[in-house]
């Protein structure tokens, strides 16, 4: 038996050709708009038809693929309290799709939540009601949290330093929407200090903003259990 006879190809399984799909979306520039089940045959080794064999089409392949980054989401550590524990998993969830910049648009665009989405959504709500929070207080908590569970959100502004405009253009819109001007002048002013206490860097710090509205959102949360909230009752106070 030759030596080539005698080399045995790893075998195509599920597990490998997700993978090697989130591996290409996290290479290429284009993301999953950039694969294709033939271009991933080619990273496989393998003809386009033997992916069918472990999925259907591209949309489970997303699917699939979504649900290898999610699996990534870390459990909270054993004895935190919910609000820490909540708190803990999201900014898990946040580090994991970080990874894969891809992943939100994916998540956002699948036509209905995969396994390991909703397992991660139920372990969210089981830390909510183990803390003691009514059902009807965790539905509406989880409205409140909505993408960040996820760890994204959709930024208000692009923040980014290709957004800015050109030095006339922001001094006419600073003129025209001075609230906005002052606001946008303390993320380029007030930017986390370095050992010398210099500024660094321009624009907002995005975790520090994800962190900042995760926290409002979970004290208000944790205040509104205290006082006995229901769903019911403020409506009635509306009415």
């Amino acid at each position: 038996m030759s030596e080539s006879e005698g080399v045995r190809r790893t075998p195509l399984n599920r597990e490998r050709v997700l993978a090697a799909a989130v591996a290409f979306a996290d290479r290429e520039a284009g993301g999953t708009d950039a694969l294709s089940m033939r271009k991933l045959a080619q990273e496989l080794g393998v003809v386009p038809m033997a992916l069918y064999k472990h999925v259907a089409n591209k949309e489970e392949l997303l699917a699939g693929m979504v649900d290898t980054v999610v699996g990534g989401i870390d459990p909270p550590a054993a004895g935190a309290d919910w609000k820490g524990a909540v708190r803990e998993r999201v900014l898990s969830a946040r580090r994991a799709l970080r990874r894969h910049p891809w992943a939100p648009r994916v998540i956002e665009a699948l036509p209905a939540p995969t396994p390991a989405v909703l397992g991660h959504l139920d372990a969210v709500i089981g830390l909510l009601r183990a803390g003691g929070l009514s059902a009807d207080l965790a539905h509406h908590a989880m409205h409140a949290l909505g993408g960040r569970l996820l760890g994204f959100t959709q930024e208000l502004f692009d923040a980014s330093p290709e957004a800015a405009p050109d030095p006339g253009v922001a001094a006419r819109l600073a003129a025209r929407y001075p609230h906005i001007a002052e606001v946008a002048a303390t993320a380029a002013h007030a930017e986390r200090a370095a050992e010398d206490g210099t500024a660094v860097g321009g624009g907002c710090d995005d975790q520090f903003e994800f962190e900042f509205a995760l926290d409002v959102l979970l004290d208000g949360i944790e205040r509104l259990h205290l006082a006995g909230w229901t769903s019911t009752g403020a409506r009635r106070a509306v009415q």
